[in-house]
């Protein structure tokens, strides 16, 4: 196994190892729909290169009758790579049983000799395996239906198998004591924590960058780099994350690597010129050229992309300056708003009325805003005055202030203890957020009913200053 460690393997080349196992102790196999989907549409936007590398996989080497390799990390991703090329074979069989193997994709000798060759060892490892995990069964089932699905269409091309087959490949490294393999898994893991999901997002939209503009990627990276990562942590994971999952009324509690599909968009160079990418392309060309004219460097005038917090995202640069926009835009608004020695009047070029004014006020200076319950509900103020603003500026602000304070801190004045869950599950049952999605006009949410409440009065945890508030605008019954 010498020869193994520490070496690129391709995907046909690993899965021709007769030794390799499941060991008890790993996690059930938990890949979904949305995995297979990513990895081909990464084989077909990868084809045409000489290699794409998949990961590695880490194995424990041992002896049990014989040589087994335990995998101790790359499970997800080995048994995914297996379903897809079991599927190719018995796609294989089923054609050659109807004498069309040699008319379709599969009339490369070279790649039917191949996935015979992995057929013994594929099925072999499917005989001996068990999956004790109801979990696993299932979605293995699940995925293998889907990749036969997948696999059988005729874009998935000789191109393709050969590609999947030969040139994706993983890095495998071998170790012989269980405790060494552990601890090299933690050592990878203590890295990858360090790849926290906008860190993924990151390196995911620096390759989507357009050759077009290498030239400025530095440049529009730098303000991303000069952020801490707390800082991107909490801009995606309290506000952009939240707010487009609460305005498609899904749940929005924890932001996870998971989830970083959400803030993957299109290339407008390799997608196809469908309807809905058509104003896309409209809008970032026309501000590319504008910008770029002789003009601006007499009137110094520049145009930022319109962004929108539940739009489709342009991959690459568009995307940094999204979080550019965003951040500067968050920043604005929280400091106007937490900070108890701030005493202006204006958000941004908005003046506010005193009791908009008295509102953020409050919010910045009550003496029981740091505690946890707390700070939930005044991420959720935020994120839907946030919403408010990036669909219509500062028109009608200091109402929305007003409402958004109610519609938010009626879930603090009501409940003794605010949880995540409770604040999430409150939000979706009463989505203001989705009403601000929908209104066409500010005027709209007027007719957003707000819940009454007669629970400050009963409630001993809710802070005074918030009760006298709501008392002072009458949301009592």
């Amino acid at each position: 196994m010498e020869s193994l460690n520490n070496q690129v393997f391709s995907v046909r080349q690993l899965l021709a190892l007769a030794q390799i196992s499941i060991p008890n102790y790993q996690r059930p196999y938990r890949w979904g729909i949305r995995n297979i989907n990513d990895l081909f549409t990464d084989l077909a936007t990868h084809q045409n290169k000489s290699a794409y590398r998949l990961g590695s996989v880490v194995f424990h080497e041992h002896a049990e009758n014989g040589k087994k390799l335990d995998i101790v990390d790359g499970q997800q991703r080995t048994l995914t790579l297996m379903l897809a090329v079991k599927a190719l074979i018995d796609n294989l069989e089923e054609e050659s049983r109807s004498g069309k193997e040699q008319v379709g994709r599969f009339q490369r000798q070279d790649l039917r000799q191949q996935l015979r060759e992995l057929s013994a060892p594929i099925h072999a490892f499917m005989a001996r395996e068990r999956f004790p995990s109801r979990d696993s069964a299932a979605n293995l089932k699940r995925n293998y239906i889907e990749l036969r699905r997948l696999v059988a269409r005729p874009e998935f091309d000789a191109q393709q198998i050969d590609f999947l087959l030969n040139r994706c490949q993983v890095v495998c490294f071998v170790l012989k004591d269980i405790s060494e393999a552990f601890q090299f898994f933690d050592s990878q893991n203590a890295r990858g924590r360090d790849l926290a999901p906008h860190d993924l997002l990151k390196a995911f939209h620096l390759r989507e960058f357009a050759e077009s503009e290498a030239d400025l990627k530095a440049e529009t990276v730098a303000y991303w780099e000069n952020l801490s990562s707390r800082t991107l942590a909490n801009l995606f994971g309290l506000y952009l994350y939240r707010v487009r999952q609460w305005a498609q009324g899904k749940s929005a509690r924890y932001f996870g690597k998971s989830d970083v599909n959400l803030f993957k968009g299109v290339n407008l160079d390799r997608v196809e010129n469908f309807p809905y990418v058509k104003s896309l392309r409209i809008t970032h060309h026309f501000i590319n050229d504008y910008n770029s004219q002789y003009q601006r460097k007499i009137d110094d005038l520049c145009m930022i992309f319109p962004f929108n917090l539940d739009q489709i995202i342009i991959n690459g640069r568009r995307f940094f300056e999204m979080c550019e926009y965003y951040q500067k835009l968050v920043t604005d608004i929280i400091s106007k708003n937490t900070s108890p020695h701030k005493q202006s009047v204006v958000l941004r070029d908005a003046a506010l009325t005193p009791q908009a004014q008295k509102i953020l006020d409050t919010l910045s200076k009550y003496e029981q805003r740091h505690r946890t319950g707390d700070r939930y509900v005044r991420a959720t103020f935020d994120c839907a005055l946030l919403f408010y603003i990036d669909k219509f500026a500062y028109n009608g602000l200091s109402i929305a202030i007003e409402q958004c304070f109610i519609w938010a801190y009626y879930c603090r004045i009501n409940q003794r203890s605010v949880q995540l869950a409770t604040m999430d599950n409150y939000v979706l049952r009463y989505n203001l957020i989705r009403s601000i999605r929908d209104a066409r006009l500010p005027t709209d949410l007027r007719t957003f009913r707000l819940p009454n409440t007669s629970g400050p009065l009963n409630n001993p945890t809710a802070p005074s200053a918030l009760v006298e508030l709501f008392q002072e605008m009458n949301y009592y019954v």
